[in-house]
């Protein structure tokens, strides 16, 4: 590997003289670092606003692809829809010396649909050019022009937007007519914006240079929280003659509100049927899981969005008849009939996504990928995922949980927090009895109780899976060297904070070490920790868990006849910042019990407290491999 970098270096570097565009342009490369993938020479954006509703994107960049893991940089993906449409896509490819590989030709651009993870069907298309070469480096150069008609959305400026990416020059420019005035919110630049005045326009200048390659730590913030970035957005807009300000979150909300204004009207027959449903409900909790259950019964998740449609939900009355409509148009559905039956709620604009980074609050734009159901209720508030059949009512998980959403009320937005969930919530509560032979082998009865994130995965299994890729998927997930699965049942109970019970029998084989007349045994059999991050010299980020947990595992072991403990470790109980962690071994007759606790919280931390963590994960390992030892009386 370091061979082949140490060539890369020497070839490279030739390109100093020789790389030369057919326009005579210089594409200088300076010595790149082992972790460098691609180089971006040079990319400009120029965003030029026409009107409130419409604008053009200039967008040109050079870049040399250093090896096979940059490849994916000799692609350029250019998105349009019904409002915006392509003038232009122009590329060519050189190779180390300058000569050109290859001009951008029609054959070389593919249009294929842009169908987004919330959609089955919809208007957006991207087209997608490819100039990719399997000698290394060659260099790619793009050139692109977009026209729009929605300017919901103003570009960002991000160019470091991936790890091993090294950037000598960038730079983003908005032109504003006068008089309408850009919103923008800057992380991380080395420059503030420069801004000057042309007859007709207010001009915006963003530029960065000489960006070394960026990457992430263990356990640490998203690569977005490390580089430049530049986020614009406008103030007044306007989409398909739908005129909105998004000043605050307040107007913006009220944009949406104007879209959904008139969208609730049910048939009368369908009233009728809620009201009649609803009639012994005795709280509005009830009446509530009454009507969820229903949508879950009727509806079904499809996208169809053509222009506005992408944020203008169909008719509560079209979703009756038809029994479908994607995430607006079934939380819409929703609102209508609890309105129906007497129940307030409103819609909330979210970015869902496990994984995914809150909303920059302080920063008003449409930043969402989504759309729930708020139910403001007595002691607690009801949060509805309208596009599921399976969803527990109230339950937001790892998808929608612990993040701002947009409520959208008749006097504009209001941003509040989804439910969070600490570590009690997303437990894993195992019980286990071992038999176990004088050979070492044995059985396994095990109850596991998964509740909150920790039963997401086997909710996914349970409905999405056969019973003989459920069979299949448990022989991934059951951590033991060797056994074979005799038996197993799900069990689900639906409720804000949803259980998954699993029972497994497994056939053990060699569960234990005989070497003599001892046995060694392993008595954390399911929830050995395997994974420490390497140690850094030097932190320099926060370190950051975003997922708090508990798991606590009882073990009963049942001792083969004539077996005797000789060793048992010694209770141990650790603490750090970052959680706690016990574990303790004792003896009932001729049973071993073994009882294990683990739990970690959630938050950000000081770079400094990285080595506590490493600290506290390597002592969770070196606890959790502890043996008991027993010894056979032989006569």
């Amino acid at each position: 590997m370091c061979k082949n970098y140490i060539f890369l270096w020497v070839v490279v570097s030739l390109l100093l003289l020789q790389l030369q565009t057919k326009a005579g342009s210089q594409n200088s490369v300076s010595e790149p670092s082992e972790d460098t993938n691609i180089i971006i020479h040079s990319e400009e954006t120029v965003f030029t606003v026409e009107s409130l509703k419409s604008g053009t994107t200039k967008y040109k960049v050079s870049i040399t692809i250093l090896n096979s893991n940059g490849n994916h940089r000799a692609k350029q993906y250019v998105h349009y829809d019904k409002l915006r449409k392509v003038q232009y896509i122009k590329g060519a490819s050189y190779d180390r010396s300058g000569k050109k590989i290859k001009a951008l030709k029609n054959k070389d651009i593919t249009d294929v649909s842009a169908i987004s993870d919330f959609s089955l069907y919809e208007d957006n298309r991207v087209k997608i050019a490819d100039l990719t070469h399997t000698v290394y480096p060659y260099t790619v150069e793009f050139e692109y022009a977009l026209t729009s008609e929605n300017l919901l959305f103003y570009p960002i400026f991000n160019p470091q937007d991936e790890e091993h990416l090294k950037v000598e020059k960038a730079s983003y420019e908005v032109q504003m007519p006068v008089g309408m005035r850009l919103r923008y919110l800057e992380s991380n630049m080395p420059q503030p914006v420069k801004k000057t005045t042309t007859a007709t326009h207010e001009v915006y200048t963003w530029q960065v240079q000489n960006l070394e390659p960026v990457e992430t730590e263990p356990y640490g913030p998203e690569l977005e929280e490390l580089v430049p970035v530049v986020r614009t957005a406008p103030t007044d807009f306007e989409v398909e003659g739908y005129k909105g300000n998004m000043e605050s979150w307040k107007s913006y909300g009220l944009w949406v509100e104007q879209l959904n204004k008139g969208r609730d009207v049910l048939p009368e027959a369908t009233k009728q049927k809620l009201v009649e449903m609803t009639a012994k409900a005795k709280t509005p909790e009830e009446k509530v899981r009454i009507v969820y259950d229903y949508l879950q019964g009727k509806t079904r998740y499809v996208s169809i969005q053509l222009g506005i449609g992408g944020w203008q939900p169909f008719e509560a009355n079209f979703v009756d008849s038809k029994g479908y409509g994607d995430c607006k148009a079934l939380t819409n559905y929703t609102q209508a009939m609890l309105k129906t039956v007497g129940i307030n709620s409103y819609h909330a604009l979210i970015r869902a996504g496990g994984g995914v980074p809150d909303i920059k609050t302080d920063f008003p734009s449409s930043q969402f990928n989504h759309v729930v159901l708020c139910v403001p209720m007595a002691s607690d508030t009801l949060w509805l995922e309208c596009t599921s059949q399976t969803e527990a009512a109230g339950y937001s998980g790892s998808s929608t949980g612990g993040r701002h959403a947009l409520l959208i009320t008749p006097e504009g937005g209001k941003l509040v927090k989804t439910p969070d969930y600490a570590a009690v919530d997303n437990a894993q509560l195992r019980h286990i009895k071992v038999k176990l032979d004088e050979k070492g082998s044995g059985s396994a009865s095990v109850t596991t109780r998964y509740t909150g994130m920790q039963q997401e995965a086997r909710d996914n299994a349970i409905q999405n899976l056969e019973p003989e890729e459920q069979r299949k998927w448990l022989y991934q997930q059951v951590k033991i060297p060797a056994f074979e699965i005799e038996k197993y049942a799900f069990a689900q109970q639906k409720d804000r904070l949803p259980v998954v019970t699993e029972q497994l029998e497994l056939s053990l084989r060699q569960c234990a070490t005989i070497s003599g007349k001892r046995m060694f045994v392993s008595p954390n059999l399911m929830s050995k920790w395997t994974y420490v991050p390497n140690q850094k010299e030097k932190r320099l980020t926060e370190v950051v868990r975003g997922m708090a947990f508990l798991d606590v595992d009882t073990v009963e072991f049942e001792l083969p006849v004539g077996y005797t403990v000789e060793y048992l470790p010694q209770e141990v109980v650790h603490q750090s910042v970052f959680g706690e962690y016990k574990a303790s071994v004792k003896v009932d007759g001729q049973r071993v019990i073994y009882m294990r606790s683990m739990q970690m919280g959630k938050g950000r931390f000081k770079p400094e407290s990285y080595a506590q963590l490493i600290t506290f994960l390597n002592n969770v390992i070196k606890f959790d491999s502890q043996q008991v030892v027993f010894v056979k009386n032989i006569p």
